[in-house]
């Protein structure tokens, strides 16, 4: 069936300026300060084998994982007190390959991209604004914005 799909199974490619950057339906790590990050992955966005850590919320691994990407957070971040932090900037999804972030979740790193690439805040989030893709028919499942299309168009402001 693959085979026979668009692009013969190998996901709906991305490009910007002539050159492939990416999967529509595949999150994949922005590692710079100048771009809004992903959620994290634990399968590194590999799409050959998703999966989450399916450790609980007290096991010690995945707790000492959750605080070492606070603290990460934070540091790239200093204007963010860590009770702000949304929670799916710290843990992965269940596939570990989710391409989306909410709203909240992408304007929160608003000020330290408007910092770095020397961009008025409010012009950020009007990006990120554009950006939102409204929930099915206006009442299923949240808001979200594709992180690798929101770069694209951050790469793209002038």
């Amino acid at each position: 069936m693959a085979q026979a799909s668009p692009n013969h199974g190998k996901g709906e490619l991305v490009e910007a300026n002539g050159k492939v950057v990416g999967y529509a339906r595949i999150g994949q790590s922005f590692t710079e300060d100048k771009y809004f990050q992903s959620r994290p992955s634990m399968v590194d966005y590999n799409a050959a084998g998703s999966g989450g850590s399916n450790k609980g919320a007290s096991n010690e691994d995945h707790l000492a994982m959750v605080q070492a990407r606070i603290d990460t957070f934070l540091i790239h971040n200093s204007a963010i007190k860590k009770e702000q932090i949304p929670v799916e900037l710290i843990t992965a999804s269940a596939s570990g390959l989710d391409p989306h972030l909410s709203p909240a979740s992408a304007k929160i790193q608003i000020a330290r991209i408007a910092d770095i690439r020397k961009i008025d805040q409010a012009k950020l989030t009007a990006l990120v604004d554009e950006y939102t893709e409204s929930s099915l028919m206006g009442s299923l499942g949240p808001a979200k914005v594709n992180v690798l299309n929101l770069n694209i168009a951050l790469d793209e402001l002038k």
